[in-house]
């Protein structure tokens, strides 16, 4: 899937997921989903309804604060209960423990599908964590990787490259017009020398 020109999934960061129209919305860090408009309009998406968009999110993500908010205690088991398939729980303070789990959901229980880089087949992405610089902060970071493993550049990343090829292009199309005009000034030397009295032929 090309996604960055697809318009048939949705990434919400920090936004409420209704699923019944008698109880508050459920809203975790991010949530990916899968078959649904990514956009609605000018004013995009306030909420996710569940019972309007009729598409349950395909993987939801929670990052730990320094304060333990049931990530993997009262959120994980509301999250099978709803049957979200993916739930993936970055803490970036885990020192003994994986820092990274990712859970499937098998049998209405969330198992943790053990890697540092884990590919879910239904989304056809990995996700996994590596030390990279972003918006100019070095430390480990959360990043999308594709079937070979290739990192997903971010849209830093993705102006910094177009940058550097478009420098690149600049000093090649430099290059190729010096050749020309070398060139040039060689054809025009070689038409001054033709003269009854010269050929330039016979200098070589």
């Amino acid at each position: 899937m090309a996604w960055a020109d697809s318009m048939d999934w949705f990434f919400g960061i920090r936004m409420g997921i209704y699923y019944d129209p008698n109880l508050p919305a459920i809203v975790p860090d991010a949530f990916l989903s899968l078959g649904v408009k990514r956009f609605y309009d000018e004013n995009l998406r306030p909420s996710y309804v569940l019972w309007e968009e009729k598409k349950l999110p395909i993987l939801v993500l929670e990052v730990v604060s320094h304060i333990d908010c049931g990530e993997y205690s009262t959120k994980k088991t509301e999250y099978a209960r709803l049957g979200f398939l993916y739930y993936v729980i970055y803490n970036p303070f885990r020192c003994n423990k994986p820092r990274l789990e990712v859970c499937k959901l098998v049998n209405n229980a969330y198992e943790f599908l053990n890697s540092d880089r884990v590919w879910l087949p239904e989304i056809g992405l990995a996700i996994g964590i590596e030390r990279g610089t972003y918006l100019g902060i070095a430390r480990e970071w959360l990043y999308w990787y594709d079937e070979l493993g290739e990192r997903f550049l971010t849209s830093e990343e993705q102006m910094k490259q177009a940058r550097q090829e478009a420098q690149q292009a600049k000093q090649v199309l430099q290059a190729q017009q010096k050749a020309q005009q070398a060139q040039q000034e060689v054809q025009l030397l070689r038409e001054q020398l033709r003269s009854p009295c010269i050929d330039p032929d016979s200098l070589t």
